[in-house]
């Protein structure tokens, strides 16, 4: 499972076996996951993140979406 990155009480990662799947990221906290895609950055799931967090969420990736594509592409060239 490579990790991106933890932002806050945020993990951020991406599970090597989905690299026929479109670039995309994977949060998790305590029990609370998401998955969003990232070209446009939208989310694609959520369970047990409220509305608000899901929006606080979508921002980081947002802001960190060049980054994230950086190691998602390195990680999936190989």
């Amino acid at each position: 499972m490579p990790k991106f990155d933890d932002i806050g009480p945020y993990k951020f990662f991406f599970y090597s076996a989905e690299g026929n799947e479109p670039p995309h990221i994977h949060v998790r906290r305590d029990r609370a996951t998401a998955k969003f895609w990232l070209d446009p950055v939208r989310i694609e799931r959520s369970r047990r993140f409220t509305d608000h967090e899901l929006r606080l969420i979508q921002k980081l990736v947002d802001e960190n979406k060049e980054a994230i594509l950086e190691v998602w592409n390195e990680h999936f060239s190989r």
